[in-house]
């Protein structure tokens, strides 16, 4: 069957960030098959095992280890490999951690995205870009709602929230600026070969399996 997604990514340099990470490297993977030329900047895996290894993303992607926070380094990026659809996935996007890190969780979640719709706002070859915050961005005056609408207000007290919110309110005035560009508010993504911290499925199994063997669940 024809499958018009498909067709248009074919041929195309895409270019994600955080690659190595979940979302990435499933993304990552999909494109490829679909023939995107996919290009990642990432940090290196943090988990053992990791999808990235796993699907030996390493041989079908050209990837650079770069945090995102470095500018030139990300610019450089950009003028060598001339994406034309840039989507990034790349944050510090654990709720815990950002109390024990708040200032690495600022500066990768806002000025690592701010490098980024730089980088594209620069690049000609850039026709357009998928920034990805989260649904934690909304205020909590709303969290009593049955779901969420664009159009309610932003602005979080945690760290991460606080810092996806700004990185969200970022990406709109690069927007309203001219960039070609679009926001996508995800919310909790559940799959196969997630091995991060903090993660709902794999934390469930951890508290059932104990040394290895399966606990009485009373």
């Amino acid at each position: 069957t024809r499958c018009p997604v498909k067709n248009f990514y074919k041929n195309k340099i895409i270019l994600i960030t955080g690659v190595t990470g979940f979302k990435g490297a499933w993304l990552a993977q999909i494109l490829h098959l679909w023939g995107a030329r996919v290009i990642g900047i990432s940090l290196k895996p943090h988990t053992k095992p990791n999808l990235f290894s796993i699907l030996k993303l390493d041989r079908s992607v050209k990837n650079y280890f770069a945090d995102i926070r470095d500018f030139k380094k990300i610019k450089t990026i950009f003028a060598r490999e001339k994406p034309e659809i840039v989507i990034h996935l790349a944050a510090q996007a654990l709720v815990r951690k950002s109390y024990d890190e708040p200032l690495l969780t600022h500066g990768t979640n806002i000025l690592g995205t701010a490098n980024i719709l730089e980088c594209a706002r620069g690049a000609k070859s850039v026709k357009s870009a998928v920034i990805i915050t989260t649904d934690k961005v909304y205020s909590p005056n709303n969290q009593g709602a049955c779901f969420y609408s664009e159009e309610d207000p932003l602005g979080v007290s945690d760290p991460y929230g606080s810092s996806k919110a700004a990185a969200d309110i970022v990406a709109q005035s690069y927007i309203k600026n001219g960039v070609n560009a679009a926001i996508a508010r995800a919310g909790n993504v559940i799959g196969g070969g997630d091995w991060g911290e903090d993660r709902l499925i794999p934390d469930l199994v951890r508290s059932i399996y104990e040394n290895g063997a399966p606990c009485q669940i009373r």
